[in-house]
């Protein structure tokens, strides 16, 4: 071999030893992770000795489980470790805030500053609410500003993080308030509407900042957060008319360890569900931008009805107050949508390539499938502890299966079709509406075992 040869082989075997992707997993990990790493687990051991005596073996065994699986999440996608430690921070600050003369006193909530305004579980889900509509319009700012476009858009995606932030935090000191304020009332907040809906705010924004960071770029962020807005909008009524936010004991059928998987794993399928339609309507209004006749616009004028559908439906359960709160809804609704059509040139210009948005639908049906079959399963096992049955045909049950069998359909014609453009985000849309009514409106139209979940 001559020299030239040889220091070929050598350049070539230091670039390969210098690539970070050719090292092991391990070895990829730099001092901050490993940081990260250290304090997770000492967080773990903090929990346990403190809270072991609330913990059934059950419980102590997913603490020990999801200890490893949150610390690879943050070796993953860094910007979730820098969320995890920020927000435990805020949370053990709330809790020892709480703290007075004979332990922990909830009183203090309304003394404490910090408590009283930022901290306490109400407080911070109340400025989630404020942040993710904020977050919205700055998305939309950037969207059809001519100038200070991306700036705008960096403040929507800032805002983003801070309504995930206000919402993790609520979420871990409601936790612990509902067990300051009796042995039989404590538990993971992920049992009612209200609590769910915060869980659904925060994990849909999260997806979507990690699918924002990963395809560098922030325009989505326009669409994805209206349906984020619309959930909180439906968080914000339930709250007005139901006092939703007072903490209340569990039901017998909600008294179990398979809760704290199987919501979780459901919410991650409903909010990927979701931005994935969100994505299609963004791309089905790129893909026409271009379009003059306004009768050939007509599924989106359609769709835009179907949007504003949600206030007549709820407006039955309204109180006092509650149809001119839902005459504003559809009001904005429509606003929306009227300007979406109308500005749609300049906003299929903001918007990434379409193969950019069909692939950021197709990934996120694909993680949502995935936890969603995981959460049926979950489900069944839990169904057979409670009820003494794997299955029963349950309202509940037999929507989640056809909200399964939708996206099992689309995930075989992609892959076994190349499904792809238009026809896919129509029923990638359909979908979201599928999922909808097998989360609420299996609970308002029709009964079951699953009733003590209705509005």
């Amino acid at each position: 071999m001559n020299t030239a040869n040889q220091s070929t082989l050598s350049a070539g075997l230091n670039e390969l030893l210098d690539d970070p992707s050719q090292k092991g997993y391990f070895a990829r990990r730099n001092a901050m992770d490993w940081l990260f790493a250290a304090v997770m687990s000492g967080a773990m051991v903090i929990a346990f000795s403190l809270y072991h005596g609330a913990m059934d073996g059950y419980e102590k065994g997913i603490l020990l489980g999801i200890t490893p699986a949150a610390i690879a999440l943050g070796w993953f996608w860094r910007p979730l470790a820098r969320l995890m430690l920020g927000t435990g921070a805020l949370a053990m600050l709330a809790i020892w805030l709480y703290q007075g003369g004979n332990g922990a006193d909830l009183a203090r909530a309304e003394t404490v500053f910090l408590l009283k305004y930022f901290l306490s579980s109400q407080s911070a889900i109340l400025w989630m609410c404020v942040t993710v509509f904020m977050s919205t319009v700055f998305y939309w700012m950037g969207m059809i500003s001519q100038k200070n476009s991306d700036a705008m858009e960096l403040i929507g995606s800032r805002l983003a993080w801070l309504s995930v932030i206000l919402a993790v935090v609520g979420t871990l000191v409601r936790w612990f308030e509902s067990h300051q304020m009796g042995p039989d009332i404590g538990h993971i907040p992920v049992s009612n509407l209200y609590e769910v809906f915060v869980l659904f705010t925060w994990m849909t924004t999260a997806f979507y900042l990690y699918y924002e960071s990963h395809y560098k770029t922030r325009a989505m962020g326009a669409f994805v957060m209206l349906v984020v807005s619309a959930g909180v909008a439906f968080l914000v009524w339930y709250t007005l008319v139901r006092e939703a936010q007072a903490i209340q004991p569990l039901v017998p059928a909600l008294q179990s360890w398979w809760m704290k998987l199987h919501v979780p794993a459901n919410f991650i399928g409903y909010g990927t569900f979701a931005i994935a339609a969100m994505v299609a309507f963004a791309y089905l209004i790129k893909s026409q931008a271009q379009e003059t006749n306004w009768w050939r616009l007509a599924p989106l004028w359609l769709l835009g009805v179907v949007l504003c559908f949600e206030p007549i439906v709820f407006r039955q359960s309204s109180q006092s107050g509650g149809t001119l709160y839902w005459v504003a809804y559809t009001s904005i609704s429509a606003a929306i949508i009227a300007g979406i059509l109308l500005g749609r040139r300049r906003i299929a210009e903001r918007l990434p390539s379409l193969e950019v948005l069909d692939d950021v639908m197709y990934k996120a049906i694909a993680v949502g499938f995935a936890f969603f079959t995981i959460a049926t399963v979950l489900g069944a096992l839990w169904a057979a502890e409670a009820w003494g049955g794997y299955w029963s045909w349950d309202p509940k049950e037999t929507w989640a299966l056809i909200v399964w069998l939708n996206y099992a359909a689309w995930l075989h014609m992609r892959m076994m079709k190349g499904l792809r453009g238009t026809v896919a985000s129509w029923w990638a849309l359909v979908g979201l509406a599928i999922t909808t009514f097998a989360f609420l409106g299996v609970n308002m139209f029709l009964s079951g075992l699953h009733s003590y979940g209705e509005l």
